[in-house]
């Protein structure tokens, strides 16, 4: 199944094709080795109050010694929460007890959570105040036995906390009364902790580190069993990729995708971590003026996010006037990324807009643009250091060249399996490669370019029509701000395609459809239009197509 590599003579020089060893023992020690090398530097940053290096390694031996003292090693434990200073110092803190993480979406409904919290066999849960309530409805039927409750201030020092904690909760409202008998607040835990001894525990490459959740967009989520192997494995591939780009003590990240989001995990947590940057966590990044407001505090170096991000800043006032002197690059993943959002991202920050691509059970990076990258070239790079992919068609054969298949992926970041569930992981990985359910095509100098889901694909008249191409011409138009393209049954021709937009100001659908026309070929051109205030989206920003055809 295997195909040849033509692409590797476009490798950045320097940039090894294989990694063979891996100098970390365990993503604990990763973190912990990076703790103790850059000591009392900047790790954190969030509503201006900082976390060092050594504040993270002293308060996650605490929290760990907590653990320790109430589970088991290889016990599962639970973080709900958003980016808040809290976040990290929970995850070292459970991978150095030698427990595994499992990061819930703090959106998610009790019946999602009471799903993850069992299937994951989670003895124990820290959670952010402001979900309590949605833990008080379903924790009785769990096997939780220990919870830490938090608030979003808990760290931000006695004023501000107090003063952020009073408005969230008697203001705006955004905390839920609950009740959890037993629990415990998060500054507690480091307290009692403090008190205990840490043992430090051997680690395997090969024990689960994260039961990482998918989306769940086919059905009930998944938990992809990532190893300590996987999320090493991917951080050394990115570093051999982009490292050439970074420099130690020097890089300002802004995180503002979820640190319980695969993608801001292992790239803005675990690898600008072994460079000692200063991460920025967003908390609310969905608070467009508020975000633009604390990016006007730093000289930030790097950005990762998904489309929907990017446009959003490029449409708020105040981001233009930025200081953009010292920023590096940008990383887009998660969605694709329209060719509008990233002509006018370059134009403005100055900075090129650099897709990447990877998924949960990839840890994520699978592939990746070579950096520096000079403009957008609306492809998702070429598969990183120790990474094959291929193409194949419904009967598993390789496709030719610059023809559409199914992307496959084989390299030390692909998911140990998911857990509970031996069907799907057989039907998922065949012989070492993980089958994306993405359509893509290769170049003849081996970029792969992502094509759209191969679910969400419409057919047309026995033609084969993607929402990515629909949605990037309609958003080719002035007025346009978002789209969302899916198919709708039609007796004539099988499927027709369906637009929702979200526009500046008020337009005919005969507009849209005219300026289409310009752009697609007959049978692509949306057939119904329908405006909207606003499109639904994943935690993440990413426009769900599902809630649209429901």
């Amino acid at each position: 199944m295997a195909i040849e590599k033509p692409w590797l003579k476009n490798y950045q020089a320097g940039v090894p094709e294989f990694i063979r060893e891996l100098e970390y023992k365990s993503v604990a020690d990763l973190l912990i080795k990076s703790c103790e090398k850059y000591g009392n530097r900047t790790a954190f940053d969030n509503f201006g109050k900082s976390l060092s290096f050594d504040e993270l390694n002293e308060q996650s031996k605490k929290l760990a010694a907590l653990l320790q003292d109430k589970m088991n090693t290889g016990d599962t434990v639970a973080i709900m929460m958003p980016n808040v200073l809290q976040y990290p110092i929970s995850i070292v803190g459970i991978l150095r007890a030698g427990m595994t993480v499992t990061n819930v979406n703090p959106l998610y409904t009790p019946t999602e959570l009471k799903h993850q919290l069992n299937d994951s066999k989670a003895k124990a849960i820290i959670v952010i105040e402001n979900t309590a309530a949605t833990l008080q409805e379903i924790v009785k039927d769990t096997g939780v036995e220990l919870i830490i409750t938090s608030t979003i201030g808990e760290l931000l020092g006695a004023v501000k906390g107090t003063l952020i904690n009073f408005v969230l909760k008697r203001i705006k409202k955004m905390v839920p009364p609950f009740d959890l008998p037993g629990s415990i607040s998060f500054k507690q835990a480091l307290q009692q902790g403090s008190g205990l001894t840490y043992r430090p525990v051997n680690i395997n490459l090969d024990d689960i580190a994260f039961l990482q959740y998918t989306g769940g967009t086919t059905g009930v989520s998944k938990g992809a069993m990532l190893t300590n192997r996987n999320i090493v494995s991917n951080v050394t591939q990115s570093d051999h990729w982009i490292g050439h780009m970074l420099e130690e003590n020097q890089e300002t990240v802004i995180t503002a995708l979820p640190l319980y989001h695969i993608f801001a995990l292992t790239a803005n947590f675990m690898l600008f971590t072994l460079y000692g940057a200063r991460n920025v966590l967003i908390t609310n990044p969905r608070d467009m003026p508020g975000f633009v407001k604390e990016l006007s505090k730093y000289k930030f170096t790097v950005m990762t996010g998904v489309n929907t991000l990017f446009n959003g800043l490029l449409n708020t006032p105040g981001f233009a006037e930025l200081d953009f002197s010292e920023f590096k690059f940008t990383l887009g993943g998660g969605m694709a990324v329209q060719k509008d959002t990233a002509t006018r991202w370059q134009e403005v920050t100055g900075s090129t807009l650099a897709e990447a691509y990877g998924l949960t059970e990839t840890s994520p990076a699978a592939c990746m643009n070579p950096l520096p990258l000079d403009k957008y070239n609306g492809t998702i790079g070429l598969p990183i250091s120790s990474t094959e992919c291929q193409i194949l068609d419904e009967d598993n054969n390789v496709v030719p060249v610059g023809e559409a298949g199914e992307l496959c992926i084989r390299g030390p970041q692909v998911m140990k399996g998911y857990l509970n569930r031996p069907e799907e992981t057989a039907s998922s990985l065949v012989d070492g490669w993980f089958k994306t359910g993405d359509i893509a095509v290769m170049d003849e100098e081996g970029y792969f370019k992502i094509v759209d889901r191969k679910k969400d694909m419409i057919l047309v008249s026995g033609f084969n029509v993607y929402p990515n191409e629909i949605e990037d011409a309609a958003c080719l138009h002035p007025n346009v701000i978002e789209a969302a393209a899916i198919g709708i049954e039609d007796p004539k021709s099988g499927e027709i395609v369906k637009l929702f937009l979200v526009v500046k100001d008020s337009m005919s659908k005969e507009d849209i459809i005219s300026h289409c026309r310009e752009h697609l070929t007959g049978y692509k051109v949306p057939k119904i239009i329908e405006f909207k205030d606003e499109l639904p989206k994943s935690n993440v920003g990413k426009i769900l197509r599902k809630d649209l055809r429901e």
